[in-house]
């Protein structure tokens, strides 16, 4: 009985998107008539649907810190005993902040110059964006007052991580968690392995937590969606189809230009080559939207389709499945800039460069629930001043846009594997390392 009521549920991903149509269709009817000017609407938006959307992103912020913490700690452990792995650690490591630099650059660069989110009614906009402010400084706490320039550099490390966690300082808390993990990966002992055991653990209760609170999307994504509908009418629709392209014409670049050139010039392969022995592994990850789903056609392909040498490519994709999301990381980058423009909010060079080393960490063991993203992009928009309800404009459209990332993040582990075998044989990879891995 449970396993037929299980398999009758409506998949999360359709839940959201009857929200996301719903919450337009009532949204744009209720700006049709007058918008948020209306009596009904300005009551239904600040006693019921205003409350449920924060409520919301509130059980996301309170459990975005030990995510984010346990998920970098264990994205740098995974790397293996570096000592041990010698090159090959190091290499996958470098290539992997490589890849996901040029992504998030790629996003940036094409998000200033093609404004997707611009030429939104600059009224309703500042509207939005103060009724935004009171209700996003309350989730983020001091997120709005972050250090600038070099005041910005120096506070990212810090000399109390438990009052950076609680001031939100996310940077401090990430660059504790960069070096906690490498202090893991350079001390090997019974007691480290039990810290690290409890981490993991950490890691896999914030996990469930937040499959908890995204199921409750649908109903969040409804409240959004209505609010913003309500307020920006037809402008929303316009802006949303350009979000979508931009982030599409984006993850292309990174896939059929960035990649060809690192396999050229860094492996000396043909990229018409690898992307016909990757094929069935990419097919795989557009259709599951799951780089873990499609790590064991992954690791087949590497074996059977591309030659690579097997431990070699069982330690990089075993490690790239969560820790090298090119597509995560130019994902997350586009769309901070996109709700920044549709806000009206002017991001200086320093905030820019901000996001995109948060991106770039954040990418690094983002969770792998639907919409798992969507902790680091909301608390990237408290940070620099963006409503984090913005959000909502996206989950509507996130299913398409998760099966495109998720696609160029199995396609960057292959490549990442290609790269990092050069020069490399079984015999220079350590069994127990391996092993361990897998």
């Amino acid at each position: 009985m449970t396993e037929a009521t299980q398999k009758k549920r409506m998949p999360l991903h359709w839940k959201m998107a009857i929200g996301f149509l719903a919450g337009l269709v009532l949204g744009l009817i209720a700006h049709s008539l007058g918008g948020a000017d209306l009596p009904w609407v300005k009551t239904l938006t600040d006693y019921i649907t205003g409350p449920i959307g924060t409520l919301f992103l509130r059980l996301i912020f309170m459990l975005v810190i030990p995510l984010l913490f346990s998920a970098l700690v264990i994205g740098v452990a995974e790397m293996g005993d570096v000592r041990s792995l010698g090159r090959v650690g190091w290499k996958t490591l470098g290539y992997t902040i490589l890849a996901s630099g040029l992504a998030v650059v790629i996003g940036l660069v094409l998000v200033n110059t093609l404004k997707p989110g611009s030429g939104v009614d600059p009224v309703a906009a500042q509207a939005m964006l103060a009724q935004g402010a009171d209700r996003a400084s309350e989730i983020v706490g001091s997120g709005t007052t972050q250090p600038k320039g070099l005041d910005m550099l120096v506070s990212i490390v810090p000399d109390n991580v438990i009052k950076a966690a609680a001031d939100n300082t996310i940077l401090a808390v990430m660059f504790f968690a960069l070096m906690l993990g490498i202090g893991l990966v350079l001390t090997r002992s019974k007691a480290t392995e039990t810290l690290l055991s409890g981490i993991q653990g950490l890691f896999e209760v914030s996990m469930t937590l937040i499959g908890l609170v995204i199921r409750l999307a649908p109903y969040a994504v409804f409240c959004f969606m209505f609010n913003l509908a309500a307020l920006f009418g037809w402008d929303l629709l316009r802006s949303l189809g350009n979000y979508v392209g931009v982030v599409v014409l984006a993850l292309a670049i990174h896939m059929f230009v960035v990649y060809p050139l690192m396999l050229k010039f860094l492996a000396g392969w043909s990229p018409m080559a690898f992307f016909k022995g990757s094929q069935e592994a990419m097919v795989m990850a557009f259709s599951t939207a799951s780089s873990n789903a499609t790590l064991p056609v992954a690791l087949r392909v590497a074996d059977e389709k591309l030659g690579l040498p097997k431990k070699v490519a069982r330690f990089v994709l075993t490690v790239g499945a969560t820790a090298n999301q090119n597509g995560t990381a130019l994902f997350e980058g586009v769309t901070v800039l996109f709700l920044a423009q549709f806000f009206g909010v002017e991001l200086n060079l320093m905030q820019q460069l901000t996001v995109m080393f948060v991106c770039i960490l954040g990418g690094i063991g983002t969770a792998g629930v639907p919409a798992g993203s969507l902790p680091v992009v909301a608390l990237i928009c408290g940070m620099v001043g963006v409503p984090p309800e913005g959000i909502g404009l996206i989950l509507g459209v996130d299913r398409f846009l998760d099966m495109c990332r998720t696609t160029l993040n199995v396609t960057g582990d292959l490549m990442l594997a290609t790269v990092v075998s050069k020069g490399e044989d079984d015999n220079q990879m350590p069994d127990g390392v391996i092993s361990e891995q897998t």
